[in-house]
């Protein structure tokens, strides 16, 4: 089995998919966390890894920016690859003055500026996109047990990185989004089409109120905490 985008073959990716935005921190994490690691995708340099965690079989495979590409590859994995969990594991911009960088995000539920919702053709209304509680309530559960700082809420998913003024991202402050980000809301869709579990886990990279902000290297190498907290999600 394969597709366009994914050279994996049937039975190579595990029933739970934790999924970096970026390919290289995919690579960290399969390279400093992960047991018997073996390289099943590597098209279009989206790579992918399978392999253990304290026994545990699990994948993780980078989604590249935004709802789009995120959305192509959720797709296939849990339409194609029997996957039935993915974690996304990402970055956003704090909005709120008591998330400091580093700190987590729990995305409850996702908000949006996008029109992805409309290729369902839904009467009346506008999707919700929400995570799985029993993956929510685990990774709950691995950061108190951590002892990290972390918050549960609803995230903002824009199609945006550039260009939004404080006029926008301040009002969804207002109505209690956390951060922004690029991908959540897709993800959350595709998931709930498929009658799949999906969760955003996210470390704040830089803040929209103080304009400190991390390294590109930070983000590949220093967001342990996030991934630490997935690694206790994985479904077997």
């Amino acid at each position: 089995m394969s597709t366009p985008h994914n050279e994996a073959k049937e039975n190579d990716f595990a029933k739970t998919v934790l999924m970096p935005g970026d390919p290289l921190r995919a690579k960290f994490i399969a390279e400093n966390y992960l047991k018997d690691v073996k390289v099943i995708n590597t098209v279009r340099n989206m790579l992918a890894y399978t392999g253990t965690y304290k026994g545990k079989r699990v994948s993780v495979m980078g989604s590249g920016m935004g709802m789009p590409s995120i959305g192509i590859y959720a797709y296939e994995l849990y339409h194609f690859y029997n996957v039935d969990r993915i974690i996304r594991i990402g970055s956003a911009g704090s909005t709120v003055k008591d998330l400091k960088l580093f700190d987590i995000v729990i995305a409850m539920g996702a908000s949006t500026d996008s029109n992805w919702a409309e290729q369902y053709n839904l009467p009346h209304g506008t999707l919700a996109g929400v995570a799985d509680y029993g993956t929510l309530k685990e990774a709950v559960d691995a950061a108190e047990k951590f002892g990290y700082h972390y918050k549960v809420g609803q995230v903002f998913s824009s199609d945006h990185f550039y260009n939004d003024p404080k006029e926008v991202w301040g009002r969804w402050a207002e109505m209690g989004t956390l951060c922004i980000e690029m991908e959540t809301y897709g993800l959350y869709c595709t998931a709930q089409e498929a009658h799949k579990e999906a969760l955003a886990i996210l470390t704040i990279s830089d803040s929209l109120l103080t304009h400190q902000e991390t390294t590109s290297e930070e983000r590949v190498n220093s967001f342990t905490h996030m991934m630490d907290v997935a690694l206790s999600c994985i479904k077997e």
